[in-house]
């Protein structure tokens, strides 16, 4: 409060949602990708995903409306914060030559956009049992009304910025 000279409590930005979301374009070759993929995203959110669908077709993709290219997860509330902590403590620091998160991630209203390579650095996935390393997009929604307040939240919360 003191940092942005907020007079009232209702005014400091808090998280309101954490969005997981893995794309899947081999799903219009490889069925039984989608199936391994809900498996992993289901093991990492607590959560069952929902699967997202084409909203236009593309010829050259050999792609039609409706068909599925990816899933996601909405946590809020009680997951959403234990996400995230696992995310700060136990998971950014398992990836190889961790610096820190970009700062440039986030748009103009305060949320943060993080992109991870793999998906076998959460300890819930078993690196055996893995058919093929996927990428996820992870999305924290806050409800700051910028950029420098929703960094601000994000490092009182723990986040690990890259040192500019």
């Amino acid at each position: 409060m003191r940092k942005f000279g907020y007079k009232n409590v209702m005014q400091v930005p808090r998280l309101s949602k954490i969005v997981l979301n893995i794309g899947l374009g081999e799903a219009l070759q490889n069925p039984k990708a989608m199936e391994s993929a809900e498996k992993d995203l289901s093991a990492i959110a607590g959560q069952h995903p929902v699967i997202t669908r084409s909203k236009k077709s593309i010829a050259a993709f050999k792609l039609r409306e409706g068909m599925p290219v990816g899933m996601s997860v909405i946590l809020r509330g009680g997951r959403m914060y234990d996400f995230f902590d696992k995310l700060v403590s136990v998971v950014l620091a398992r990836i190889r030559d961790f610096q820190g998160v970009p700062r440039e991630s986030f748009d103009g209203k305060g949320n943060y956009t993080l992109g991870m390579k793999e998906q076998i650095v959460f300890p819930e996935i078993d690196y055996d049992k893995v058919d093929k390393v996927r990428g996820l997009e992870i999305v924290i929604v806050t409800t700051a009304n910028s950029k420098e307040e929703g960094m601000g939240l994000l490092e009182t919360l723990g986040m690990p910025f890259r040192k500019s």
